[in-house]
Formats: structure tokens, C-alpha cells, sequence
């Protein structure tokens, strides 16, 4: 099985195992209803953009021909969906899951570049829909973190975080080769962190308490490491994950909230620039090289 199929359909199990057991007994406090309109909205609007670019292509729909390829088809907008009602916190509304979803899956068709005569997106769209609903909407969060072991105790608050961390390593060794990134973004992170915390003349802990947070595994094992709008080879993983923790460090330095979303949107829009302008570039510098394979 190609190894993208592989990730894909593990990654959906994966999130879609800790979305029922979250709202079954972990204590997420979203309504059932948030994740069932997403699902809704991502599956409609990936069906919808797949059936135009058909017909501009005359081409058959990659979701037609077998209910396996419908399913196959459906996957990244499965996790998207179960990404964004999770981790966005709306209080009630539901119109801000919807239009986030909207969001994570029209960047995906409205931002793309051409990388070796393919046009691939370059937003993470999960992220991309999550950080611009923070942006427009004040009033709305991300889900807190306690609501993923609340109602466990003990030994099971460190059972839970063991589990992501092996399944999240797991996935991301064997099916996504994104460990480098996912290292690179712990490495700097603490690094950031011990900087900050001396800069600010501020408790080092503090500054790195989050890394053991589940909210955080979520971000770095199964966000960051994005295999669709992240760099393959290990230099530009490397580079892509410090940078990611240095423009955290400065969104937190300047009092801004939920800076990882704002950051992971930051680097990938570079990056996006920079696969851009590769063509039209003779001679490039070696970082620009290497976060844009």
C-alpha cells in the first residue's frame, strides 16, 4: 500500500478513536454536533472542488468509481474535520466550526504551488482554518487542555500522554518520516523557552510547561507533522521545525495567545512564497533551499 494511504487511514483511525473516546469519557466538552458539521462541511466542500476540477479537466471525479475510492478520497477532509471541532472551542456556536472547516478546505484549492510539475497545497488547512477563526473571532479559544484528562486520575493523566506520544512516533517514523521535524520543534522549543525565560527574567518552567500538555502531542505529532505542507528532506524538517519554535517565541514574547497556530501559519506561508519563486530564482541561498523542498 502506498505509504501516503497508509498514513492517512491511520491517522484517521487515530483521530477519529480519540474524538469518540474524548466525548465518550476523556472529558472534551464540545457538543456531539460540532464534529458531525464538520465532517459535514469538509466532505461536501471536497466533493464539490474535486467535481469542478473534473469537469475543467474532463476527467472522472477521484471519489467515483468504487465506494473504497470514496472513502480513500475523503480521508484528509476526515481529519481536518476531526482537528478542527476538537481543538477549536466555540461555547455553543456552531457557525465558527463551520466556517472554519470552510476555511481548511478552500485553502487548500486556493493556495497552491506548482513543485515539480504538480500543483500541491501549501497551507497545513486544518491550522490555516483554526488560526484565522482565532484571528476573526475573538470571542472564540482552543479547547483546554484539561479537558483531555479530566476525568482521569493518577496514573492514567501519564498513560494517556504515553499513548499519543508512542502512536504519534509510531505514525510519524514509519508512514510520514517526519520525526526530524517533530525533534527540531521539541529541541528549539525548549531552547526558546530557557532564552525567553532569561530575556523576560521569568521561571524557565513556565516558559516550557506546555510541552506537557496533550493539547501540545496533538500539535506536534499530529499538526506540524503534516506530510502534505512540510519539507521531506531532514535539513529542511530541521529548519522547518526551528523555525516554527522561533516565531512562537517571539508571537509569546509579544503577549500574543495560541502563537503555535499563528506560527505553523507563518512558516508555511514562507515556505508557500518561497516554492513560488524557485522557479523564477538562479542562484538561491542554501535555508531557502532547504525549507522549500
Amino acid at each position: 500500500m502506498d505509504l501516503r494511504i497508509a498514513a492517512l487511514i491511520r491517522f484517521s483511525i487515530a483521530i477519529t478513536v480519540l474524538n469518540i473516546v474524548g466525548h465518550f469519557y476523556l472529558g472534551i466538552e464540545q457538543s456531539w454536533l460540532h464534529p458531525l458539521v464538520a465532517l459535514a462541511t469538509c466532505y461536501s466542500l471536497e466533493i464539490f472542488f474535486q467535481y469542478l476540477e473534473s469537469k475543467k479537466r474532463k476527467s472522472v471525479p477521484r471519489y467515483k468509481g468504487s465506494f473504497k475510492n470514496l472513502v480513500l478520497f475523503l480521508l484528509p477532509a476526515h481529519i481536518t474535520a476531526m482537528a478542527v471541532s476538537m481543538l477549536l472551542f466555540t461555547n455553543k456556536g456552531i457557525w465558527p466550526v463551520v466556517f472554519a472547516s470552510s476555511i481548511a478546505i478552500c485553502s487548500k484549492v486556493i493556495f497552491r504551488v506548482n513543485v515539480d510539475g504538480v500543483k500541491r497545497h501549501f497551507l497545513n488547512p486544518s491550522n490555516t482554518g483554526i488560526a484565522l477563526i482565532l484571528i476573526l473571532f475573538p470571542w472564540v479559544g482552543i479547547a483546554p487542555p484539561y479537558q483531555f484528562t479530566e476525568n482521569l486520575h493518577g496514573w492514567g493523566d501519564w498513560i494517556i500522554g504515553l499513548i499519543f506520544i508512542c502512536v504519534g512516533s509510531f505514525l510519524n517514523t514509519k508512514l510520514t518520516k517526519r520525526m526530524p521535524l517533530i525533534l527540531s520543534w521539541f529541541v528549539f522549543f525548549l531552547i526558546q523557552g530557557v532564552v525567553r525565560a532569561y530575556i523576560m527574567d521569568g521561571e524557565v518552567i513556565a516558559a516550557i510547561s506546555p510541552m506537557t500538555g496533550i493539547a501540545f502531542l496533538l500539535f506536534s505529532f499530529y499538526m506540524i507533522s503534516d506530510p502534505a505542507t512540510t519539507p521531506s528532506d531532514f535539513k529542511g524538517q530541521i529548519i522547518f521545525g526551528a523555525s516554527v519554535s522561533i516565531i512562537y517565541s517571539i508571537l509569546v514574547y509579544y503577549h500574543i495567545v495560541f502563537g503555535q497556530f499563528f506560527a505553523l501559519l507563518i512558516v508555511c506561508s514562507v515556505r508557500g512564497i518561497l516554492l513560488y519563486l524557485k522557479p523564477y530564482t538562479v542562484r538561491k541561498p542554501k535555508f531557502q533551499e532547504s525549507l522549500a523542498q
